[in-house]
């Protein structure tokens, strides 16, 4: 029974108040709700957590590991692990902001990290979904990952009809823990709406699929209120 509990959060830096400033209370309820999968996330004793989110490249991340909130106006260093010796690699924001949220409640299991390239093909994330499962006898995932950015003409990416419908869709299949949903979605359009947590959330359904069993989902957030469609959501086997 190796994965047996996931979490999905967003990753934008606005989610860390010394970041967001003044627009800090806007997040409240993503940060609640991101608190909430996290202890559900850990409430499940897994013997590893491991955090997955998008990168420059794919494959795990060593600890020592550090993030930077620094290119978003904050002298802010996040740790991969609490304690550890020296800065060690680079973690990019997707881990970053996982790493954030896990420092924000007490961890006993032992942390790891994988980051998934954007333009991850399904071969790519098919073999990291076997590495998640791989990863311990009891595999808790932090899975990080933001919806379209094109959400209103205010938006990253300017407003595009087809990411409403694209974001409903996601947010139904994270609610079921819809595994088939997940794995059919567009690599092109997901690029084209720049929605970044599309790789992520095609190896968390990978891995559940490969880990066997049922699995029931909850979607606890369902926002987009800078034009960027964010999603929390908690998975466990039934």
């Amino acid at each position: 029974m190796p994965l047996v509990v996931a979490a999905v959060c967003p990753h934008p830096p606005l989610l860390v108040p010394e970041v967001a400033g003044s627009t800090a209370p806007e997040l409240d309820d993503l940060r609640a709700a991101c608190d909430t999968a996290v202890r559900r996330l850990l409430a499940a004793d897994p013997d590893t957590v491991l955090l997955l989110g998008t990168g420059p490249v794919t494959g795990p991340i060593g600890t020592p590991a550090t993030g930077s909130l620094q290119p978003w106006g904050v002298d802010l260093d996040v740790p991969l692990v609490s304690g550890q010796p020296d800065r060690g690699a680079v973690l990019p924001l997707s881990l970053t902001i996982g790493a954030w949220l896990l420092a924000r409640h007490e961890t006993p299991a032992p942390v790891t990290a994988v980051q998934v390239a954007a333009d991850a093909g399904p071969a790519e994330l098919a073999a990291l979904a076997e590495e998640v499962n791989a990863a311990g006898d009891r595999v808790a995932v932090l899975v990080l990952g933001d919806g379209s950015a094109c959400r209103g003409e205010r938006a990253p990416g300017y407003d595009d009809p087809r990411a409403r419908p694209y974001d409903q869709r996601v947010a139904a299949a994270l609610a079921d823990a819809d595994l088939d949903v997940l794995l059919d979605l567009d690599p092109v359009v997901s690029a084209e709406l720049k929605a970044a947590g599309r790789a992520p959330w095609q190896v968390l359904a990978g891995a559940a699929r490969s880990a066997g069993g049922g699995w029931r989902g909850e979607l606890l957030h369902d926002s987009a209120p800078f034009g960027v469609a964010y999603f929390v959501a908690s998975w466990e086997r039934v």
